[in-house]
């Protein structure tokens, strides 16, 4: 166990910021991965590191990871992908979750990306129930009125 030296405020702006520099911002991942098979991103500022590890591609599973002072003090399991069908749209369908995954919501500390957002035929939408501590959360993007895409995620502090 360590003392914890840092704010729930705190540990959400980062990794509010942590998420939209990474995957969301379109930058490509780590040449190298920790794991195998997996693909990785990370972001580090001052005392806090980010790391976002995911395998799969249309169907995918990862983990986020946040580290303060080098130990790690938060987690977002998530998996999920396209649905059924839709598999040829997943180009398309991750760059939408990019740019919804960039965008803020006023009043709303998102783990993702905000309630609602849409662009012509694509619809974003997020919910999510409790705090940066104690989390779950299930997104939906939506082409021409049908589900393509889904992610479930759950996470929180750890000590």
């Amino acid at each position: 166990m360590h003392k914890k030296n840092y704010s729930l405020t705190n540990l959400f702006r980062f990794v509010d910021l942590a998420s939209k520099s990474t995957y969301a911002s379109g930058k490509p991942p780590e040449p190298t991965s920790e794991r195998r098979d997996f693909i990785e991103y990370t972001f580090l500022q001052s005392d806090w590191s980010y790391r976002d590890s995911f395998t799969g591609h249309t169907k995918s599973s990862g983990q986020e990871i946040v580290r303060f002072r080098g130990k790690i003090v938060w987690s977002n399991l998530y998996c999920g992908g396209m649905t059924a069908g839709n598999e040829a749209l997943a180009n398309q369908t991750f760059s939408f979750l990019k740019q919804a995954l960039s965008q803020d919501e006023s009043g709303f500390e998102s783990l993702r990306g905000p309630h609602a957002f849409g662009d012509g035929e694509w619809q974003y939408s997020y919910t999510q129930k409790g705090l940066i501590d104690n989390f779950s959360g299930y997104e939906e993007i939506r082409y021409q009125d049908k589900v393509v895409f889904f992610h479930r995620a759950i996470g929180g502090t750890v000590s």
